[in-house]
């Protein structure tokens, strides 16, 4: 009587079969599941067998090997600083980000660059910001669908000054021979200004143009004689005619010029929107196009234009708008952490 063949039904296929694979190998370290299974009917081997190799018609059984899977990250935003004051630069980071990131802060479009690993954008707050909570969202794309990265920037209280000044009355009131010349200055700023936009031409921290003492914030409400109100867009250092002042960063000179009211200026492009301006210089050292690296020498200290006796006027425009070159020193654009005299204020300047 001819054997019977057993229904497919009751046999059951293993995957791995009686070949030592580690699959079914008994891995302590290993998920708890347990393969089982066996052939039934099928006769007992005689002879020698493969070292490792199950019985044939016994019961197979081992543990699943891990299965390791490098978890994937996905975008992730960063804000600096995360308490900002009105007037402050922004620095927006997005990391785990496959292409280049679109967003807005207070509904202000982001113009975003390929940073380091990621992608960044500087921006700004207006001194007029009020205080209180400023959404900041971003679209991004990770290895699927694009996310919506939100963060909201906690804006503090200005903290502005007010201050009267004296000086001299043709700069209060100035005659209407200078106004072609002030209007000549306005046109030179807008266009030096007006550089397109690209990639950051430095890959570090920014540092003081100078050790000194501050001794004017940026914001001061100024009057001048008591007439004409004004901020003040930057940050005054102390120092004696003649003093070196340096490039706070790497960038190029798009504007070397004897203004009316700023006197010998300095202005540096750095890129991402970025400038740094170095006004009421005694001498210029650097001609307009030239590239600088940061500590480059760019002048000396003087009282040229409108001022009430020698210093720098040290100021920052990111995004279009003059910000506080203090907090620009505390942004880290490096990822590293901050280095004394880099992005924090160097030994022996004081605040007021």
């Amino acid at each position: 009587m001819p054997a019977r063949t057993p229904a497919p039904s009751r046999v059951l296929v293993l995957a791995l079969l009686a070949t030592g694979s580690p699959a079914l190998a008994a891995t302590p370290a290993a998920s708890s599941a347990v393969v089982t299974g066996s052939v039934p009917g099928a006769p007992a081997a005689s002879g020698p067998r493969a070292p490792g190799a199950p019985t044939p018609g016994a019961v197979v059984q081992g543990e699943l090997a891990p299965l390791k899977v490098k978890p994937v990250d996905g975008p992730r935003l960063s804000l600096q600083p995360t308490h900002p004051k009105p007037g402050d630069p922004v620095l927006v980071t997005v990391s785990g980000a496959s292409a280049l990131p679109t967003g807005t802060l207070a509904g202000r479009p982001l113009r975003f660059f390929a940073w380091n690993d990621g992608y960044a954008a500087l921006t700004s707050l207006p001194v007029e910001q009020a205080e209180g909570s400023v959404p900041v969202d971003v679209t991004a794309s990770g290895r699927g669908l694009p996310v919506l990265l939100s963060g909201v920037l906690n804006v503090g209280a200005p903290g502005f000054r007010e201050r009267e000044l004296r000086v001299a009355n043709k700069y209060v009131s100035p005659p209407k021979a200078v106004k072609a010349r002030m209007e000549a200055d306005r046109k030179a700023f807008a266009a030096a200004f007006a550089q397109p936009f690209q990639a950051p031409l430095f890959g570090q921290n920014f540092a003081w143009p100078r050790e000194a003492t501050v001794t004017a914030p940026f914001g001061d409400r100024r009057s001048f004689n008591g007439k004409l109100q004004t901020q003040h867009f930057g940050v005054d250092l102390d120092g004696a005619t003649g003093s070196p002042v340096v490039a706070a960063n790497d960038g190029t000179v798009v504007l070397v010029r004897d203004n009316y009211a700023s006197g010998n200026t300095v202005l540096l492009h750095h890129g991402a929107g970025l400038y740094t301006a170095y006004f009421h210089l005694s001498r210029i050292d650097v001609k307009d196009g030239a590239t600088v690296k940061q500590g480059d020498a760019l002048g000396r200290v003087g009282s040229t234009g409108r001022v009430t006796g020698p210093h720098l006027h040290w100021g920052v425009k990111a995004d279009d708008r003059w910000v506080d070159g203090q907090t620009l020193l505390k942004l880290d654009f490096t990822g590293a952490p901050e280095a004394p005299g880099m992005a924090t204020n160097a030994p022996g300047l004081g605040n007021p």
